[in-house]
């Protein structure tokens, strides 16, 4: 028996299901009309999220001026978000059966661009943002409570930024990267076959 075993004639034995050009672009215009779905979702939840914000303030009206400067920071870090996130929209709005493998792994590129800046730079400020302007807005109510419970109030709000941040939007970076990744590989094996 040899040692010598040629693993490249095996693996280009393998039969690889390609699924054809109408099946891959309509997945993935599946893919951009879930993405956009869950754009409009975000817009919808965030400019709620600001609108009972507000009013908390207006109808309340916090003593604090940090409490006040935690309700802007908050409503200044949603809305920036938006306004950054919205800037996918052009790129999903365009799902039509006409556009070829390669307008759709443009596309596709150029979300991915995108996205990648979003989940980053974006979401790491906007995180930052969220937790300074919790933090200023819980400071005028915790001052009220005794020790214990304000340090139990902080940890808890604290402890649940961090289990956002540090482990659910990894886990959804991670998964939406992977079915974003797989529609560009197997939409540029598809360019390629279209070019050769």
């Amino acid at each position: 028996m040899t040692d010598n075993i040629d693993f490249k004639k095996y693996w280009n034995k393998q039969k690889v299901e390609t699924p054809t050009p109408k099946e891959l672009i309509k997945k993935a215009n599946q893919f951009k009309r879930k993405a956009l779905a869950k754009l409009i979702a975000a817009n919808i939840l965030l400019l709620v999220t600001c609108v009972g914000i507000s009013f908390v303030w207006f109808y309340y009206q916090p003593d604090f001026l940090t409490t006040k400067i935690g309700i802007i920071l908050c409503i200044i870090a949603m809305l920036v978000y938006l306004a950054f996130h919205n800037k996918l929209a052009p790129l999903l709005i365009n799902n039509s059966l006409e556009l070829d493998a390669k307008a759709q792994l443009q596309q596709l590129l150029k979300f991915k661009e995108k996205q990648y800046f979003q989940q980053t730079t974006l979401l790491n400020g906007y995180f930052i943002l969220l937790s300074l302007g919790l933090g200023l807005y819980m400071y005028e109510y915790v001052v009220r409570m005794t020790l214990p419970w304000a340090i139990f109030s902080y940890g808890i709000v604290l402890f649940w930024i961090a289990l956002n941040a540090f482990y659910f939007r990894p886990k959804v970076i991670n998964k939406q990267q992977k079915q974003l990744n797989n529609l560009i590989t197997e939409l540029k094996y598809l360019s390629n076959q279209l070019t050769n």
